[in-house]
């Protein structure tokens, strides 16, 4: 079983690719990113923030509470609305550390 997967942007996978990932796709339809999430291969799923607007809402519930796999929305730079370290630690560990 490998443990990381990386979908999103090509600057996104790229990253990722140079330090090691090797299972990073590039984002093209949020079918096989369900496919990926139901396949139960990864135990972490890293996936662009801006792949939150393909999804309806269920999808997006199932895909933030999820912890196996464990699926984290990663920033990309120009994307004004990003997680603060707060509510990400919050949904992930569903500790309230403060703002």
């Amino acid at each position: 079983m490998n443990n990381i997967c990386v979908i999103g942007e090509r600057e996104l996978i790229t990253g990722f690719k140079l330090i090691g990932i090797g299972d990073a796709f590039e984002f093209k339809d949020k079918n096989d990113v369900l496919r990926i999430f139901n396949a139960k291969k990864y135990k972490y799923i890293f996936l662009s923030q801006s792949t939150e607007r393909y999804f309806n809402e269920n999808e997006l519930n199932i895909l933030k509470s999820s912890i196996d796999p464990l699926v984290i929305f990663v920033p990309m730079p120009g994307i004004s609305e990003e997680e603060s370290v707060f509510e990400l630690a919050k949904r992930i560990l569903g500790i309230d550390i403060g703002d």
